[in-house]
């Protein structure tokens, strides 16, 4: 059977997403390139230049810091895919679109690890404390990963809700506004319910 936590602590937020340059790296290119595009009339090529700089920038520091890459590498991958996308369709909606795609995959992933019973939360959770799959032999443990994904499926199914419908009638600065709000304050909320739900079944 599952162990009692051994704190009662939440894990930190900073941590989870990378430090104080993770949280940057996942607001900052986004806001730049709506704040650009606003700024100069609507012109989207000066707003991806400044939201690839900034992307950039961020990954320059976290080299000069001496941190991991794996973070502002998945960023500025994100920031090249939908730069590509909107050189292409020329519409500025569309370096959002990435985005909706990926969260469009990530709930049904979580959906469909549900439904197969190898819930993936606890599968991330394993493979980034090193422990293995044996929470699979655990009925309750099962159960209990499965519970807590339901809010990851839940999370990227409320940011598809609210931001699809802004993409499809072209708000580009509202698009920009809740995927701020929506990012790394919605991850957090996920990141809390999942540890309240998890904390009497896992160790820290």
């Amino acid at each position: 059977m599952g162990e009692p936590a051994d704190r009662d602590e939440a894990p930190p937020l900073a941590e989870a997403v990378g430090g104080a340059l993770g949280i940057a790296e996942s607001v900052l290119p986004s806001a730049a390139f709506v704040a650009t595009y606003t700024a100069t009339g609507q012109e989207t090529e000066p707003a991806l230049i400044a939201a690839v700089a900034l992307g950039a920038g961020l990954a320059i520091a976290r080299v000069v810091r001496g941190q991991t890459m794996q973070f502002a590498f998945a960023g500025l991958v994100g920031i090249a895919i939908s730069a590509y996308v909107v050189s292409r369709t020329g519409r500025a909606e569309d370096f959002f679109l990435p985005g909706l795609l990926a969260n469009a995959g990530y709930a049904l992933a979580y959906a469909i690890s549900i439904a197969v019973r190898w819930p993936l939360l606890g599968v991330v959770i394993a493979l980034a404390s090193n422990r293995g799959m044996e929470w699979r032999q655990d009925p309750a443990r099962v159960r209990a990963y499965s519970r807590a994904s339901w809010v990851w499926v839940g999370l990227f199914s409320l940011r598809l809700a609210v931001q699809l419908p802004l993409y499809l009638t072209g708000s580009v600065v509202a698009l920009g506004a809740t995927r701020v709000a929506m990012g790394v304050p919605l991850f957090a909320v996920g990141i809390w319910l999942s540890w309240l739900m998890l904390r009497t079944r896992e160790r820290d």
